[in-house]
């Protein structure tokens, strides 16, 4: 039997990795000073579906209101917001906000927010892509400054170095860059949606493949004719600072925006020793239709694809609150980081299996479980088998590290414990 296809069912050594990495991630933000919300697993169908969440509305696992019967379901069958009030969260951003909308005066005035939780999307299950998976997400309401956005990238690239994936770097872009670019080009306000969509191809496609997309489509010839010469212009890898940035954009962008991005590259560096492990990206463009600012992706040299990413999306908040407040946050891909990582067992840990024979009282077990529990191990207890060395071979998968034998004459004094490998 199967789990529901795009779920998964984790095996205790699964589940042990996992829960390993969920208490470091868990661990690194609260030392930078983020606090552990938790939110309800479904929010109201009208907020799910307020257009916050771009394409992932669209994905949403809707709630059957309750007591509707057969003729209802058939009276209501083209209009899901009356067959629904309530659905599965595609995220934990929108919940966040409501959140925050709620509890407001019971949070400091710059809140700092951990939500590690899963959420749920009506995906299409293929290889990576699950309809349930895991987020791991940090938070700063209320703070419009690059500060923000540098405090969430430290911490963040913390993370990483603790789990041994050092070296990581951020890819850094800005949605105001990217719409006064689209400007510069001569995009009209109603093609750029979709002119962004085929922008997000380039590293599939490459910049051939998306001027052809982008003629295509139907767009203003003369702005894929600009674009085209920005794609072909000399490039080289821009240093983060003002004078790079502003080679790597056209002219025409404003200067606040470039103000904010090389504030926050000078914050990074001072956090991290003079070291900037950003990346500017003027094609970077992630699909949130609520970012507002400051975007960004976690990149590691091992793998050709993110490990994170987020922005700043300061407009959510006042769809529910009825004022304006500034908010920034990242997720950490918690899925992908964990099928990096090298499957160990739990590092540090003290684990023993105690393989009996049959005759060993079970009182005489206890007593002996009871005493190595008291010294700071986890115990498993198996009757001897007759083939020992499948026993072994499967607390090592499991994530023992020892194991000692036990038979009637055997004491706390007298047990001797080997390491399994």
């Amino acid at each position: 039997m199967n789990p529901p296809r795009g779920m998964r069912d984790f095996l205790p050594a699964d589940k042990a990795r996992r829960e390993r990495v969920l208490a470091v991630i868990r661990e690194r933000y609260r030392a930078h000073g983020f606090d552990e919300i938790e939110t309800p697993v479904m929010e109201d169908y009208d907020r799910l579906h307020a257009g916050l969440g771009g394409d992932n509305e669209k994905l949403s696992f809707s709630i059957l209101k309750r007591g509707m019967d057969a003729d209802g379901i058939r009276a209501a069958a083209d209009d899901q917001a009356a067959l629904a009030d309530l659905g599965l969260r595609y995220d934990l951003t929108v919940p966040l906000a409501r959140f925050y909308a709620t509890h407001r005066a019971q949070l400091p005035t710059v809140f700092r927010s951990v939500q590690i939780a899963p959420v749920w999307r009506a995906e299409r299950p293929q290889k990576g892509r699950y309809r349930q998976f895991m987020q791991c997400d940090i938070d700063i309401i209320g703070d419009a400054s690059a500060r923000a956005e540098a405090e969430l990238m430290i911490a963040s690239l913390d993370v990483l170095d603790a789990l041994g994936l050092v070296g990581g770097s951020i890819r850094v872009n800005d949605r105001r860059a990217l719409d006064a670019m689209l400007d510069v080009f001569g995009f009209a306000p109603d093609q750029r949606p979709g002119v962004l969509i085929t922008i997000d191809k380039l590293d599939k496609v490459g910049p051939s493949g998306v001027v052809a997309e982008l003629r295509g489509r139907g767009v203003n010839a003369s702005a894929v004719d600009a674009f085209a010469a920005y794609l072909d212009r000399p490039a080289s890898a821009p240093s983060f600072d003002e004078a790079g940035i502003r080679a790597t954009l056209p002219d025409g962008i404003p200067d606040e925006i470039v103000a904010h991005l090389v504030d926050l590259g000078d914050t990074v560096a001072a956090a991290r020793g003079g070291e900037v492990p950003l990346v500017f990206d003027p094609f970077l463009v992630r699909g949130m239709g609520y970012y507002t600012g400051t975007i960004f992706e976690l990149a590691h040299p091992s793998v050709d694809y993110s490990l994170g990413g987020g922005g700043r999306y300061d407009g959510m908040i006042g769809r529910f609150l009825g004022q304006q407040v500034p908010a920034v946050g990242f997720s950490i891909g918690f899925e992908r980081i964990v099928d990096l990582l090298p499957e160990t067992g739990s590092e540090g840990e003290r684990s023993v299996v105690l393989v009996h024979d049959r005759d060993v009282p079970f009182a005489q077990l206890l007593s002996l479980k009871t005493a190595l529990i008291g010294g700071g191990a986890r115990v498993r207890v198996e009757q001897r088998p007759k083939n020992m060395k499948a026993l072994l071979e499967r607390s090592t998968a499991d994530g023992y590290a020892s194991f000692a034998t036990v038979n009637v004459d055997t004491t706390p004094e007298t047990l001797e414990i080997k390491p399994l490998s």
